[in-house]
């Protein structure tokens, strides 16, 4: 079995993120091909198709939001992704086993004793008259009938796992602050949600999202896949699929699964810089994320850092003060590398200030 190095596999990732080579896609495209964007800081994903997409508009991603043809939503791993209404739609019903038991390993206390199921048909009995309400809102309106857990469990429980929910303009729109405001999904899209396969029956959604999966962030292994979507029920999707997919090692001996036709670019490519938002899939969507950021830098990734890929690795982090992009390397640049840097980072500033700024600055190596 061919053995891909790490090198080998960060060519193929950078390749799948649309991170390699800028590419002339419409942003709805982008996000289908993604599998969505995680979103639970607002702007960031402006930030991710930015760094993915030429001549990308910011404001067509507002439109879509606004159009209803993208939606903000808990999804992967229990967070807020941006996905499509088509995926939201699609993916919803399987996630959502996985989404009440990562919201009762945080408040399994405090909810002992509810009934999940009544919970959720009073949660949707109140949002069905179409009011849009806030996590707060809608935890205080039943907490009488459910004083014990307390408005921070009831809410996240409610709206992170058994109502699936939207979260409305203008949160999420270019340049502009606003609280989350939640509605049902399927009012604010107005198609129900498709229903969950029968047990028993092929999963042709789990077959899809392994197949979108490995599309967007293949080669993989099934424990890569498992960190990207939180769903621990895929491996009869995968045993399903087998036959159609190709398999190679890892330099650890881990198996990799990828679709036979997905691009595998030569280890030598050339990788330009690219500033990537906090939380971006491109880090988060592995279990091992060697391939793409070092075992020293893991716990950035889940710190809401923004990080910056040079030659396809993390090499630094960035912020915004004063409309100027700071950067802050984790290694030494080379001077080439340097320059690199400051162009986007130049570039980036102009994106993020409409044109008024272009300023960057790079502080000096460890």
């Amino acid at each position: 079995m061919t053995v891909l190095d790490t090198r080998a596999l960060n060519r193929a990732t950078l390749a799948r993120q649309l991170l390699l080579d800028r590419a002339d896609l419409p942003a709805l495209n982008a996000v289908t091909h993604l599998c969505g964007l995680q979103a639970q800081e607002p702007q960031e994903p402006f930030v991710g198709l930015w760094s993915r997409l030429r001549a990308f508009d910011p404001t067509v991603l507002s439109d879509l939001l606004t159009g209803r043809h993208v939606v903000r939503t808990h999804l992967m791993r229990r967070t807020v992704h941006l996905v499509t209404a088509a995926d939201a739609l699609a993916w919803r019903a399987r996630h959502d086993t996985m989404l009440r038991q990562r919201v009762l390993g945080t408040y399994r206390r405090e909810l002992h004793g509810v009934d999940l199921d009544e919970l959720a048909t009073a949660g949707r009995a109140l949002m069905a008259d179409g009011e849009p309400r806030s996590m707060p809102e809608l935890a205080r309106a039943l907490a009488p009938r459910w004083p014990g857990p307390g408005p921070r469990a009831l809410g996240e429980m409610l709206v992170a796992a058994l109502v699936p929910m939207a979260q409305l303009p203008p949160r999420g729109l270019w340049r502009q602050r606003a609280g989350v405001r939640n509605a049902l999904l399927s009012s604010w899209l107005d198609r129900e949600i498709d229903p969950p396969t029968a047990p028993g029956c092929a999963d042709p959604v789990g077959q899809l999202l392994v197949r979108r999966y490995l599309a967007a962030f293949g080669p993989a292994a099934s424990a890569d896949l498992r960190a990207w979507c939180g769903l621990a029920g895929l491996p009869t999707a995968v045993t399903a699929l087998r036959q159609e997919l190709v398999a190679f090692r890892d330099e650890r001996g881990r198996e990799l699964l990828d679709l036979p036709d997905a691009p595998r670019p030569d280890p030598d490519t050339p990788a330009p810089v690219r500033f990537l938002p906090a939380f971006d899939n491109a880090i988060l969507g592995y279990h091992d994320r060697n391939r793409i950021i070092d075992d020293a830098h893991r716990g950035l990734s889940v710190a809401a850092e923004r990080m910056v890929l040079v030659d396809g690795r993390v090499a630094a982090t960035w912020n915004v003060t004063a409309d100027t992009v700071i950067v802050t390397p984790l290694r030494r640049l080379s001077r080439a590398e340097h320059a690199d840097v400051a162009e986007q980072g130049c570039e980036l500033a102009g994106f993020l200030s409409d044109g008024e700024s272009h300023r960057a600055q790079i502080a000096a190596a460890p």
